[in-house]
């Protein structure tokens, strides 16, 4: 089974906490790293690619000293070694400015406000991981207890009919 990772991004260590405690379920089958800074995910997703693994979903803060969420998720969207990892920004002080960024030049996948819902969270990173398994032609079975499985079945309907 591959090794499968979300990666969290958050300047509030106590904040970054909460983030992963909604998203403990994940924890049995994929790895959450815990980034405080987008120097520190820079980092983090390089050594996950030199292990020939992968980096699946980005769950980013946006206001952060030294780079934004914004400006880390556009240089993100520009390297082709992370051309299908998936991208959340989830943030309570983006400007109307920083959003259309986000979506325009960073590609983002998801936009879900502070304070967030654990639900809205846990379906959002389940759906991201879904498309992410399956546009990467991972084998999805060993995933599938925590795969969306709405878009996991219709996805599989729509490749049988090709």
């Amino acid at each position: 089974m591959e090794n499968v990772t979300i990666i969290l991004v958050e300047d509030q260590r106590e904040v970054l906490q909460a983030i992963a405690k909604d998203l403990e379920k994940f924890e049995e089958l994929i790895r959450i790293e815990e980034c405080e800074s987008a120097a520190e995910a820079e980092t983090v997703m390089k050594q996950i690619v030199d292990k020939g693994d992968y980096v699946a979903v980005i769950v980013s803060d946006h206001v952060m000293p030294n780079k934004s969420g914004v400006d880390f998720l556009i240089d993100l969207n520009n390297n082709p070694t992370f051309k299908r990892t998936r991208k959340i920004l989830l943030t309570a002080l983006a400007t109307h400015q920083d959003t259309i960024q986000a979506i325009n030049k960073a590609n983002i996948d998801l936009y879900l406000e502070k304070p967030w819902k654990k639900e809205e969270l846990v379906f959002a990173v389940s759906t991201m991981l879904t498309h992410y398994i399956l546009d990467a032609g991972l084998d999805y079975t060993p995933y599938v207890s925590l795969l969306n499985s709405e878009i996991l079945f219709t996805r599989l309907r729509n490749a049988s009919d090709v």
